[in-house]
C-alpha cells in the first residue's frame, strides 16, 4: 500500500495579484516562495506561498486571472482550507489581528473562521487536531510571534451530494475514515491531512476569484506517481500522464464526487532554480518562456513582496 504524505499544495484563483500578496504574505505571514507565470498563459502570474522552506504541506498557490468574477463553490468542489496553529493563544492572536485589518471572523467550535478579500474560506485549528505530531511548517514573519504563526495545512473541505461514491477511490489512495463517514484522513510517517465532505448548497458552483481549483496530495517521486496512477486507473478514475511542473511532477484526476485531485512529488522543490534564502524574490520563468522574458515581464503587474520591503 502506498503512503501518500498528506497534502502537498492547494491551488486557488485570484483576480488581484497585488492584493493577494498583501493578504497572504503580509497579513497571514506566509512566505512568497515562488513568483512565476501560468504554464498555459505566461502573461499572468502563478504565485506560491508557504513556510520558510517552501515545504510540501504548507504551499498555497494562486492562478491569476485579472478581472475574473468572484467564484462560488458548489457540488464537487473544494470550499475551505484548514490550517494548523499552536494553541488557544494563537487563535486569540489571529482573531485580533484579522479584526484589526477589517476581516470578519467567526467560530465553529474551537476553530476560527474567516475569508480572504475574494471570499476564499479559511479555518484555523489548534490542537488536538489532525497530525498533532507533525512538524510545524511556519514562515518567519517579522510581526507575527513564531509561536502564533500558521503551521501548515490541516486539511480541506469539499462539497459532495453523495460522498459515499468517493469512498472506494479514497481507500485506494490510502485514506481512512476519521470517526465520521464524511471525514477522511490521509497520511504516512511524515504528515497527515484531512478531507471533509459537506452537503452542497443549492446553487451551482462557478469557478472564479476566491475559489479553489484543485488539491494536491504528496507523493515521493515519479515511481510513486506511476504506481498510484496505475491503482487509480484500476479503480475507475482517469489519471493524466505524469506532467512536469518544474518544482514537482504531477498526475491529475477527478475523484467520483467531482473534486479535482492532483498527486505531486516532493523530491524536487522550490530551490531548484534559486537559493533558499532568496525564494520568491525574482521572477522565475519556466524554461520554455525564458527566451521571451523581455516580452513577458512588462505584461505582469508589479508586486510588492512584504518581506523584501521590510
Amino acid at each position: 500500500m502506498m503512503a501518500l504524505q498528506g497534502l502537498h499544495h492547494i491551488t486557488a484563483i485570484t483576480a488581484d495579484a497585488p492584493a493577494n500578496v498583501d493578504f497572504y504574505a503580509r497579513l497571514l505571514g506566509l512566505r512568497l516562495v515562488k513568483k512565476t507565470v501560468n504554464f498555459d498563459e505566461p502573461s499572468v502570474y502563478h504565485l506560491y506561498f508557504g513556510d520558510e522552506a517552501g515545504a510540501p504541506g504548507s504551499i498555497l498557490t494562486f492562478f491569476e486571472f485579472p478581472g475574473a468574477a468572484q467564484g462560488r463553490p458548489g457540488d464537487g468542489e473544494l470550499h475551505a482550507i484548514q490550517w494548523r496553529v499552536g494553541g488557544e493563544d494563537a487563535l486569540a492572536f489571529w482573531e485580533a489581528r484579522l479584526v484589526a485589518e477589517g476581516v470578519a471572523t467567526g467560530r465553529d467550535g474551537p476553530a476560527v473562521l474567516f475569508q480572504d478579500p475574494e471570499g476564499l474560506a479559511h479555518e484555523l485549528h489548534a490542537p488536538p487536531h489532525t497530525g498533532a505530531g507533525d512538524a510545524p511548517l511556519a514562515a518567519a514573519a517579522p510581526d507575527i510571534p513564531s509561536e502564533h504563526a500558521l503551521q501548515g495545512f490541516d486539511g480541506v473541505r469539499a462539497y459532495a451530494s453523495v460522498p459515499d461514491r468517493s469512498a472506494p477511490l479514497l481507500e485506494t489512495l490510502g485514506f481512512r475514515r476519521d470517526g465520521n463517514d464524511e471525514h477522511w484522513l490521509l497520511g504516512g510517517e511524515e504528515r497527515t491531512a484531512r478531507l471533509v465532505y459537506d452537503r452542497p448548497p443549492g446553487d451551482r458552483g462557478r469557478q472564479g476569484a476566491g475559489s479553489i481549483h484543485h488539491v494536491a496530495w504528496s507523493a515521493a517521486d515519479d515511481a510513486e506517481l506511476q504506481a498510484v496512477g496505475a491503482e487509480v486507473a484500476a479503480a475507475g478514475a482517469r489519471p493524466t500522464p505524469v506532467i512536469d511542473r518544474q518544482y514537482f511532477h504531477s498526475v491529475y484526476f477527478r475523484e467520483p464526487s467531482g473534486v479535482l485531485f492532483e498527486l505531486a512529488t516532493r523530491d524536487i522543490g522550490f530551490a531548484v532554480d534559486e537559493p533558499p534564502e532568496s525564494l520568491g524574490e525574482a521572477l522565475k520563468l519556466p524554461p520554455q518562456y525564458e527566451g521571451r522574458r523581455a516580452q513577458i515581464e512588462p505584461l505582469l503587474t508589479p508586486l510588492v513582496n512584504p518581506r523584501a520591503a521590510a
